[in-house]
């Protein structure tokens, strides 16, 4: 049993190095804190790029669909939700998984590559998949659920971060935006509000 434990804890220090090295991009002393929402989100249908092809929201119908708005250089925030979101994703059973999709879409679409917005998404859960588009195209749907997000210059190796809005919207099966969740909420939180949104009509 113990040889057991210690094989499963090299393995995630070894996934959680491996994370470091690849996507974690540290932006000096900055403390990086969620901006506010840009507007009261409507929700509504989209579509964009994924390292797989063309995203749908309409694809998606009959699926609860929890959207998010970030970016893979992240220092905090982001790493912080998906961790959240993949925690509660892990509560679900194996059917309400099924009907369960994560999209992330970036908001630096400049820097996040199709195949690295794939490997990052993946890396928290396989049901989280990343997705962008045009600079004009994430600006759409980020004004469908009023989301913000602003470019600001560091002097950093990275170059530049981008402060964000970090609420999770859920989307039912319909494609009806049923609840907005702020950054932050537990695990077990997030679950239910998935339950819920499977029961909306």
């Amino acid at each position: 049993m113990t040889k057991k434990l210690l094989l499963a804890a090299g393995i995630a220090l070894a996934l959680l190095l491996v994370w470091i090295i690849g996507f974690w991009h540290p932006a000096g002393n900055q403390a990086h804190q969620p901006i506010p929402l840009a507007a009261a989100p409507t929700g509504g249908d989209f579509t964009l790029h994924s390292a797989d092809g063309p995203v749908s929201l309409k694809d998606l119908r009959g699926k609860v669909v929890l959207v998010y708005f970030g970016y893979t250089f992240c220092p905090d925030i982001c790493p912080t939700s998906l961790a959240y979101t993949s925690q509660a994703l892990d509560l679900l059973s194996k059917d309400e998984l099924a009907r369960t999709q994560v999209l992330f879409i970036s908001v630096d679409p400049e820097r996040d590559t199709l195949k690295k917005l794939k490997q990052y998404a993946t890396f928290f859960h396989p049901k989280v998949l990343g997705i962008t588009g045009t600079p004009q195209e994430v600006a759409a749907v980020a004004k469908l659920y009023g989301a913000s997000y602003s470019r600001q210059n560091t002097g950093s190796a990275g170059g530049y971060v981008v402060d964000h809005s970090a609420a999770t919207y859920v989307v039912d099966p319909s494609g009806k935006m049923v609840a907005t969740l702020q950054h932050g909420t537990p695990p077990a939180e997030i679950a239910k509000a998935i339950r819920a949104a499977m029961q909306e009509k």
